[in-house]
């Protein structure tokens, strides 16, 4: 069985708690991220690292954030000699930075997901502004993180309010899968923007676990 094939969706979204391992390195990553940390994990023989995952629905209220991260260090930090917070900004205002700063963690630098996995200096120069982008749990959960907490299964006609400026939805494929390609290919018809599929990779994920 693969590191990450026995995670299942309910529980990275209700238990945020995925593992944890004998290794001297806390992780602590954001549930949307805990199949891409477990595959490197085991890709690498990272066994210094053991994995904690915080709920990816925090990113639906990420004043949230801030405060869970704190909680944790402060949980484990004790047990553990470093501290990796797999986060980027995600909508903290810094306040996550100066978070790991405070307690000598280690954070990616980076505004968010979207950016470490295309390389934080690639997706800057894009600058693409019109872009709605996916990932391979954002494909997997469109539905729980996207369609419905927008209200748009009960309001459909919010969509132009929400996406009407968007020109076209950019998958950044972690993984080579032709599932989750079609799904994310039906997730931009549903939004009625054009698709386009861009491989990534871990990107800067993997960089950060592997220095």
């Amino acid at each position: 069985m693969s590191a990450h094939s026995d995670i299942s969706d309910e529980a990275l979204r209700e238990r945020g708690l995925v593992r944890f391992g004998a290794g001297k390195t806390l992780v602590i990553a954001c549930g949307a991220l805990a199949r891409e940390v477990l595959a490197l994990i085991e890709a690498n023989g990272l066994s210094h690292l053991t994995l904690t995952c915080l709920p990816a629905i925090l990113h639906n209220t990420p004043d949230k954030i801030t405060p869970a991260v704190e909680a944790t260090i402060l949980k484990h930090r004790a047990d553990y000699d470093h501290i990796l917070v797999a986060y980027g900004d995600c909508g903290t205002g810094g306040q996550l930075f100066d978070l790991c700063k405070k307690y000598g963690a280690q954070m990616i630098d980076a505004p968010h997901c979207y950016s470490f996995f295309e390389g934080s200096e690639v997706f800057a120069a894009r600058g693409e502004v019109t872009s709605f982008y996916l990932t391979d749990f954002l494909a997997r959960q469109f539905d729980a993180f996207v369609w419905r907490p927008l209200g748009l299964d009960r309001y459909p006609d919010l969509l132009e309010m929400y996406f009407g400026n968007y020109e076209k939805l950019v998958y950044l494929a972690q993984t080579e899968d032709a599932n989750l390609t079609a799904t994310a290919q039906t997730c931009a018809q549903r939004l009625g923007l054009a698709f386009e599929r861009r491989v990534t990779g871990y990107g800067d994920l993997d960089r950060f676990l592997t220095p």
